[in-house]
């Protein structure tokens, strides 16, 4: 019979270890995604704040600056209310930032004066926020300027003095319509077609270089009396007074006109004569070409 151990009549002792087998690396918490996605998400902010700094102008990105500006003001440091009790200014006073007015931060903005120094910025002749009949006043010197200037060309012109009783000059609460116009013994255009008469198209030239550096937008719209045509399918009134308004639009832009002035190109045919009593009268045929005044900034 075996003895225990130690020589004491006892069993032995069992001892089971338990072996966990981990597969796939175990679980070792979550902090570093969150610290690696705070780092990511900083990266990504950081690529963005450089992308702004060289995709803007130092306007612009003063803008964006003052945009996140605090909108809190520290009156103390400031200067607005005083130091205590009397220590503002009173009720009639100009100046409604403190005693200091001179060395307060506002002082530029809030301090209301009769006599202004300086450049004057954003209004008067050179503003960018300019009133619609400050706007109307200049187009309507500008309009008076260029009908003098061509009517002393045309008068100057022994081949083209002839044709200033067919050119006139009409304000209209769109601006100045210069109107070429026929009658029973001149054409502007050849009879029936688009082609300019020779001299008509030296004419229109001479227009065009005295409103060439006009910024104001420009207007054609061609009429016609109200003869038909045999076949109006293959030519008719409308077709007529819109070929010949893109005829005058060609002639003006080969003299310099910018592209960009061209505001609108129409046709009217015979609807809107200017002999409203005989509409076949040829003095119905005209090409009528409007100096329009200009928008302001606002578009008003």
């Amino acid at each position: 019979m075996a003895k225990a151990p130690h020589g004491k009549n006892e069993p032995p002792k069992i001892v089971i270890v338990k072996k966990i087998t981990v597969v796939g690396g175990g679980h070792h918490g979550g902090a570093w995604k969150v610290a690696y996605a705070d780092f990511v998400t900083a990266m990504m902010a950081f690529f963005l704040l450089l992308w702004l700094l060289g995709a803007t102008t130092e306007k612009q990105r003063k803008g964006i600056a003052d945009y996140f500006a605090p909108t809190l003001i520290d009156k103390k440091r400031v200067g607005i209310g005083g130091q205590g009790i009397g220590g503002g200014e009173s009720l009639t006073s100009k100046e409604k930032i403190g005693p200091k007015a001179g060395t307060s931060d506002l002082h530029a903005l809030a301090l209301v004066t009769d006599r202004p120094v300086g450049e004057a910025k954003g209004f008067g002749q050179k503003g960018s926020l300019r009133s619609s009949a400050e706007i109307a006043k200049e187009d309507a010197k500008n309009f008076k300027r260029l009908r003098e200037e061509v009517m002393t060309r045309i008068a100057a012109n022994r081949a083209l003095a002839k044709l200033a009783k067919h050119i006139r000059f009409t304000m209209t609460q769109d601006g100045m319509r210069i109107d070429l116009v026929d009658d029973a013994d001149y054409s502007m255009f050849a009879v029936g077609t688009t082609a300019l008469a020779s001299d008509a198209s030296e004419l229109i030239g001479m227009v065009s270089d005295g409103i060439r550096e006009m910024p104001n937008p420009i207007m054609i719209r061609g009429h016609t009396d109200s003869l038909g045509y045999g076949d109006p399918r293959a030519m008719n009134n409308w077709m007529l007074s819109s070929g010949r308004a893109e005829a005058t639009r060609r002639r003006m832009a080969l003299a310099g006109i910018p592209e960009s002035h061209f505001n609108r190109i129409e046709g009217v045919a015979d609807r809107e004569p200017m002999i409203a009593d005989n509409p076949m009268d040829p003095r119905n045929r005209r090409v009528a070409i409007t100096l329009l005044y200009r928008a302001t900034t606002f578009g008003q």
